[in-house]
């Protein structure tokens, strides 16, 4: 039986960063994942936005190192990982999206969020070519961006490894191995690993994990699609993201990554919940339509292809964070609610300073906001 002093499990978008800082300080770790590389679980179907821009002070707190991390990683280690910084763009044609976006800003500013409205004049710059009619302005954040998901969790998986960690793929935990309430290590479908710290990283598999505990993690997947286009000449590199809800979704929002293709997703309304991964007719009609009304010039744009992934989301549209209590040597960082790929590296950190004692006062308040037992009942039952 292996020794190690942290066992992760899942080498996604929270697992491999977390690994990565722990290797850095010295611990040696683990990682064992059932695919056959990082980031082939919900990574990589994600569309590779990275924002600070939230209204919770501590999804801003981590995504403001996150945004650290992906936007010198070139410069710092090397690995072209396609950072582009072309901001996140809210465009406002109602009050009501006005009032909401104004309300939010005074928390971004506290916060450190570098974030203003700014009138139609400049959101006609920022989006060349948006529909004039009725816009009355917007908020942006010029600091946020987009990387390429499959590069960014492949160059943090080559930092971890020249770390000391050791990744095992193709290998499924069985279960948890405890003992008089602690935990042990871990049991997989090919050898047994020892470890007094397991860090459950497993998203939506995480509910699988908790029920061989006897344990109920409310973790609830949802279905979401997204698409990508031909690429053409740079002409929108930043996220244009429409609030206006809209038959069948939410709000939409798209980018133009580095290569020059537009990337888009919806949020359905109402949620698509379980794990089905098949793509839909609804979908690319549904959202084209709206993309091209609110850019005309997308029109003429084809479409390669379409992807469906999963949102583990949560009762509150927060991660559950932090160590289980009824089993000691057990933490959560799981139900990221689709936002995984841009808390990972900044959350990765708060992670390992948990495991090593040494959470700063600013991780202490993430910590509690995304605490496990956070007063919103369901959660603070199933967990009990």
């Amino acid at each position: 039986m292996s020794n190690f002093d942290v066992i992760v499990i899942g080498a996604g978008s929270i697992g491999v960063p977390t690994a990565m800082a722990l290797g850095r300080m010295g611990v040696k770790t683990l990682v064992i994942d059932r695919r056959p590389s990082p980031g082939q679980g919900e990574n990589k179907h994600a569309i590779g936005g990275v924002r600070a821009t939230h209204t919770d002070p501590a999804k801003i707190t981590t995504c403001l190192r996150s945004l650290e991390i992906f936007s010198t990683w070139k410069e710092v280690h090397g690995d072209e990982i396609e950072w582009l910084q072309g901001g996140y763009t809210f465009p406002v044609y109602r009050t009501e999206e006005e009032k909401l976006l104004k309300s939010f800003l005074p928390v971004q500013k506290k916060h450190g969020l570098n974030i203003d409205y700014v009138d139609a004049g400049r959101m006609r710059e920022i989006v060349p070519g948006i529909n004039p009619d009725g816009l009355m302005g917007g908020t942006f954040s010029p600091e946020d961006g987009s990387v390429s998901p499959l590069l960014a969790i492949n160059a943090f998986h080559k930092n971890a490894v020249e770390s000391g960690v050791v990744f095992k793929f193709k290998e499924k935990v069985v279960s948890l191995m405890v003992t008089n309430g602690r935990v042990t290590g871990v049991r997989t479908d090919r050898a047994t690993y020892a470890s007094p710290v397991v860090i459950d990283a497993a998203g939506a598999g995480s509910v699988e994990l908790g029920r061989s505990l006897g344990s109920e993690i409310p973790v609830y997947p949802e279905s979401h699609e997204a698409g990508i286009t031909e690429p053409v000449r740079m002409f929108c590199p930043t996220m244009v993201v429409d609030l206006r809800p809209a038959k069948g979704s939410k709000n939409y929002y798209f980018y133009q990554n580095r290569h020059g293709q537009v990337v888009f997703c919806i949020t359905p309304d109402p949620p698509i919940a379980g794990t089905d991964y098949n793509e839909t007719s609804v979908f690319l009609p549904q959202v084209c339509r709206r993309m091209v009304e609110l850019l005309p010039r997308l029109a003429n744009l084809r479409v390669r292809r379409v992807w469906r992934g999963l949102y583990p989301m949560t009762t509150d549209g927060s991660p559950l964070v932090g160590w289980n209590r009824q089993f000691e040597g057990l933490l959560h960082a799981v139900g990221m609610c689709g936002q995984g790929f841009m808390l990972g590296p900044g959350l990765g950190e708060i992670l390992a300073r948990l495991v090593r004692g040494e959470s700063t006062a600013a991780d202490k308040m993430v910590l509690d906001a995304f605490s496990l037992y956070r007063d919103i009942g369901k959660q603070v039952e199933a967990l009990k």
